[in-house]
């Protein structure tokens, strides 16, 4: 082989070496996010139950106060 194709093999081997290692950090990170948006997920059901127990309570207390502001405007006519 000639001085040429061994440093162009050298080259791309070194290459070839850069790539695999940015590959491996990409994967890690890829793990890392998967877990991440795992967690997200976890929170947001959790979340849920409270969101629906907030709108109960948010819609009775609506119910209440118009329930109230009827009676107050129907005896208010008399």
């Amino acid at each position: 082989m000639s001085e040429e194709v061994v440093r162009e093999l050298a080259t791309h081997a070194s290459d070839i070496k850069h790539l695999q290692d940015d590959m491996d950090k990409l994967v890690k990170d890829m793990e890392e996010i998967k877990k991440s948006l795992a967690e997200i997920n976890k929170t947001l059901s959790e979340a849920k139950g409270g969101w629906k127990t907030l709108m109960a309570i948010g819609g009775l207390v609506s119910f209440i106060t118009g329930v109230a502001g009827f009676i107050a405007g129907y005896w208010g006519q008399k």
